[in-house]
């Protein structure tokens, strides 16, 4: 199933989410769905709280981020050009970020709840995360490059917060508009979404 994905403004992208129960109904089918809504977006992240679920859930697959870098020429990487792209697809289930360590680079990043906005983020190169996958199976791994970038940005969704967040004020200043037109439906993008002030029809 393909859910619609929330649009900017919608409260529950700005609400911290609620722990996963380890017998929460049809969690497998869930994650199954999740993923089916980002393939559909073209997404290579989404968080649950993005399909109007405040749920500490999100899936990655940071494979096809590699693949469309390539593509472009560019490096998926922080500054090694040696290093071979390295992309991982996965499910997470109640993460919790243990630690943020390694050099800061910035990267474009966008989010499919914000379609046609990107900005320069920074963001440490590594990342110490504790979860459970789907069949609630505990990790504790190491995450690094644009795979831990993915992760990271998905995090940030579970707690409320947006890549914009990351913005200086006078930049976020300079979105409002664009932000408020995605807000009430005003933007073609190629895959359902759910505008929390779009007008509706009499």
């Amino acid at each position: 199933m393909i859910f619609p994905i929330v649009a900017y403004g919608d409260p529950v992208l700005v609400k911290k989410a609620q722990t996963v129960a380890d017998d929460y109904p049809k969690l497998k089918e869930l994650v199954a769905n999740m993923f089916e809504t980002m393939y559909n977006a073209e997404g290579v992240g989404l968080a649950a709280p993005q399909i109007g679920l405040s749920l500490r859930i999100f899936v990655i697959d940071s494979t096809l981020f590699d693949e469309k870098e390539k593509k472009n020429g560019k490096s998926s990487e922080p500054d090694d050009e040696n290093q071979e792209p390295t992309g991982l697809k996965r499910a997470f289930i109640n993460p919790e970020k243990i630690d943020e360590t390694g050099k800061v680079w910035k990267y474009e990043e966008g989010c499919l709840s914000i379609p046609k906005i990107t900005e320069n983020v920074s963001r440490p190169d590594t990342l110490h995360l504790r979860y459970y996958d789907e069949d609630f199976n505990e990790y504790v791994e190491t995450f690094t490059g644009l795979t831990a970038r993915v992760i990271q940005h998905e995090y940030d969704h579970i707690e409320g917060i947006l890549f914009l967040d990351h913005l200086k004020p006078l930049r976020r200043q300079l979105l409002k508009g664009r932000l408020n037109k995605i807000s009430k439906g005003n933007v073609k993008v190629p895959y359902r979404m759910r505008f929390p002030n779009a007008k509706r029809r009499r």
